[in-house]
C-alpha cells in the first residue's frame, strides 16, 4: 500500500507541474515560451548576461509570468485528480469495475459538490478575485481531464498487482499447510 500511495502521490505532483508547464509552452492560447524561458522567468526583463541569453528580445512581455491561468490549470488538475482518487479509494483492492462509484451515492454527491465549489472559484468574479484564479475555457478543461484521468488507470493497475500478490501469497500459504 505504501508503494501504491507513493506512486499515486508522485503522479499527482508531476501532473500538477505538467499542467503548469503545458499552459506556458504547449497551449495554443498560452504564450508558448521555451522551457529555458519558463525555467528562468526570474531573469525576464533584467539586463544581465543570463537575461539576455533567455530573453534576447527587449520587447518581450514579462507580465505573462504573472498570469493566473497557468496556476488555475494546475489547481484544477490537482482538484480533479483528487476527485478521481476519491473513487479509487472506495475499495482498497477492488477495481472500479467491481465496486463502481455509484454504489455509494454519498461519495458521488460529495465529488459533485466539491467540483461545483471549485467551479465557483473559477467562474464567480468575487471568488475569482479572492483566490486569484482565472476562468478556464473548454481547451483548458480538456487538458485538465487528459492529465488527470490517468490516475484512475494507474491505481487500477496497482490494485491489480496488489490482488495478484495477495493471491500468490495465499497459494503459497496453502501449500505450506
Amino acid at each position: 500500500m505504501f508503494v501504491r500511495y507513493l506512486l499515486i502521490g508522485l503522479y499527482i505532483g508531476g501532473a500538477t507541474v505538467i499542467g503548469f508547464i503545458w499552459w506556458f509552452i504547449i497551449y495554443a492560447d498560452g504564450p508558448q515560451v521555451t522551457y529555458g524561458q519558463l525555467s528562468h522567468f526570474h531573469s525576464c526583463g533584467q539586463d544581465t548576461p543570463n537575461g539576455r541569453l533567455y530573453f534576447p528580445d527587449k520587447n518581450f512581455d514579462c507580465s505573462i509570468f504573472e498570469a493566473n491561468a497557468p496556476s488555475t490549470v494546475s489547481l484544477s488538475i490537482l482538484v480533479t485528480i483528487e476527485m478521481f482518487n476519491t473513487f479509487n479509494a472506495l475499495s482498497e483492492n477492488q477495481s472500479l469495475l467491481v465496486n463502481p462509484p455509484w454504489a455509494n451515492i454519498w461519495v458521488v454527491l460529495a465529488v459533485m459538490l466539491s467540483m461545483a465549489l471549485h467551479c465557483m472559484i473559477l467562474y464567480v468574479p468575487f471568488f475569482r478575485s479572492i483566490f486569484s484564479t482565472a476562468a478556464s475555457n473548454t481547451d483548458e478543461w480538456i487538458a485538465v481531464m487528459i492529465i488527470s484521468f490517468p490516475v484512475i488507470i494507474l491505481d487500477e493497475v496497482l490494485k491489480l498487482i496488489s490482488r495478484q500478490i495477495t493471491a500468490r501469497s495465499r497459494e503459497k500459504k496453502k501449500k505450506t499447510e
